[in-house]
């Protein structure tokens, strides 16, 4: 890896479990990304204290204080001008981000389905999962893909199937779709932190 890490912010709106696996791989020096700011859509979340244990810079920006998603966007993008952030990474953001557009680097998601099945404003956690079971799909599994300017429908960059078993709730099957999350998600920002540096 290149000894200079890719500076990036990670936006999130839970328990922060995303987070927690980059910087354990971070530490562990299996990713060469450095996490210079966090943004939360909401103030009393785990995720929150994750970033503030850790020393990080946090702007919490809840949607409701803000007329409209474009002035909610601004005031983020404001926020993390003095960052000089490379990578905007969401890891269970839930609300509907744009970068401004004279950011040159890659906005990327993951969500917790194979897209474009089960994508689109609404399904995020628990509610893809139950989808999933309720079509009756033999597989599930996760999906890194770039944001646009539409909920879920960016360039797909790489997908990790995960079984549906015979038993599943909701909730187990979420539990292994996240385990596959905490792999793939991290090997597609390495590639991607290796194109920046290469100028790609």
């Amino acid at each position: 890896m290149s000894d200079r890490p890719i500076r990036c912010a990670v936006f999130l709106s839970g328990s922060g479990r995303t987070l927690d696996n980059f910087l354990t791989r971070i530490g562990a020096g299996k990713l060469s990304l450095e996490i210079v700011a966090v943004v939360s859509s909401r103030s009393q979340v785990r995720g929150v204290q994750v970033a503030r244990d850790q020393g990080l810079p946090c702007g919490v920006f809840p949607r409701r204080k803000y007329e409209s998603v474009a002035a909610h966007n601004e005031a983020i993008n404001l926020w993390l001008v003095p960052h000089q952030v490379e990578m905007i990474i969401l890891a269970g953001y839930l609300c509907f981000y744009m970068a401004p557009p004279a950011f040159q680097g890659p906005v990327v998601n993951i969500h917790p389905a194979l897209l474009p099945k089960f994508g689109g404003q609404g399904f995020y956690g628990e509610r893809v999962h139950q989808a999933v079971l309720d079509a009756g799909d033999s597989q599930s599994g996760c999906t890194v893909h770039l944001v646009d300017g539409t909920y879920d429908t960016g360039r797909i960059l790489s997908q990790q199937s995960v079984p549906v078993l015979a038993n599943d709730d909701a909730h187990s099957l979420g539990d292994r779709v996240f385990a596959a999350e905490c792999e793939l998600y991290p090997r597609v920002l390495e590639q991607l932190a290796c194109d920046l540096r290469q100028g790609k």
